[in-house]
């Protein structure tokens, strides 16, 4: 049987966007007061400006470090655990009600189309009292697989 050689494919940013649309799951880094990383798994979009949008709530950790230190990182990866993924690297700001309300409309579009029921997504929104995360990018690597390095093709 083949063996499966790791890639590293290099991308321009509209690649990227491209590359992300699609990808949903995603391991959110921000840094904790004492310095060290604290992730969260999350699900993600991406908006019309090309930033990561995440739903989250105001008390949770992420935020807390976002709004102390704003430099985040996020690995994106595929459905599949063994398909493409690539790390992100940027800014993030919270967004809180209610200028995120409509920032949260185009986060759920973002992942799954249309609400049957915009009103009740939006009450929703505001009696669970959420905030947004957005990230803009500002780098990245390259969009890599798993596998054996190449030598190791035989």
């Amino acid at each position: 049987m083949a063996r499966s050689i790791a890639t590293n494919t290099r991308v321009d940013r509209d690649a990227l966007i491209e590359f992300l649309r699609p990808r949903h799951r995603v391991l959110l880094m921000t840094t904790r007061a004492d310095g060290r990383p604290q992730s969260s798994p999350v699900s993600c979009g991406v908006d019309a400006d090309g930033r990561l949008v995440i739903s989250t709530y105001p008390e949770r950790a992420k935020v807390t470090n976002i709004r102390r230190d704003p430099r985040v990182s996020a690995c994106v990866l595929s459905d599949d655990w063994n398909g493409p993924w690539v790390q992100v690297d940027g800014v993030a700001e919270v967004l809180d009600l209610p200028e995120a309300l409509e920032p949260l409309v185009e986060y759920f579009r973002s992942i799954s189309g249309e609400h049957p029921d915009w009103d009740e997504y939006r009450s929703a929104m505001v009696a669970q009292g959420k905030s947004l995360i957005r990230v803009t990018v500002e780098s990245w690597g390259p969009i890599a697989t798993g596998g054996f390095p190449a030598r190791l093709a035989g």
